[in-house]
């Protein structure tokens, strides 16, 4: 069974990209460093940002925060779905189930306060049909390209999903 060509159009295409709801603000920075006790002073002492960075940054491991909806939101009618690539595939391949079997992050220019991230989701591959233990299915790799409001990549994340059907008991 070979991958449908509605789907081999979509490999390497840029698709979803959105704008995150709010900058980049130290608030979060602090709430999140002091939530994990986090005492880099880096994220903490404007001295020590300015000779070591240029300036104040993220914790670049807040990078998927910035781009988290808020629950509500004036105006916003539907409830944004994150990843939704993944979720595409889970209906076109009419696969219920799915799991994320790796997650790998790759940094680029620091997340500053002020900035606007925007994210663009592209599908990398898909397998052809598999068995694990959960299933048949498919696997598939997706990247989000993280970038600011000067368009440059501040980070990558790639995700493994497997997309399957269990097994009739």
């Amino acid at each position: 069974m070979s991958i449908p060509s509605e789907v081999q159009a979509l490999i390497g295409q840029v698709q979803y990209e959105e704008t995150g709801e709010f900058p980049v603000e130290r608030g979060y920075i602090w709430t999140t460093c002091a939530s994990v006790e986090n005492g880099n002073p880096l994220f903490w002492d404007d001295a020590v940002a300015d000779a070591v960075t240029d300036g104040p940054i993220a914790p670049p491991t807040m990078l998927s925060v910035w781009f988290r909806p808020h629950h509500w939101s004036p105006g916003r009618d539907v409830q944004p779905l994150p990843l939704r690539v993944h979720f595409d595939l889970k209906e076109i391949f009419d696969l219920p189930e799915a799991v994320m079997t790796d997650n790998t992050i790759v940094f680029h220019e620091p997340v500053r306060p002020g900035d606007r991230l925007r994210t663009r989701q592209i599908l990398r591959s898909v397998s052809e049909p598999k068995t694990t233990k959960l299933g048949t299915g498919r696997f598939w790799v997706i990247d989000v390209e993280y970038l600011n409001q000067r368009d440059e990549l501040v980070g990558v994340e790639s995700y493994t999903g497997f997309g399957y059907r269990r097994a009739e008991a």
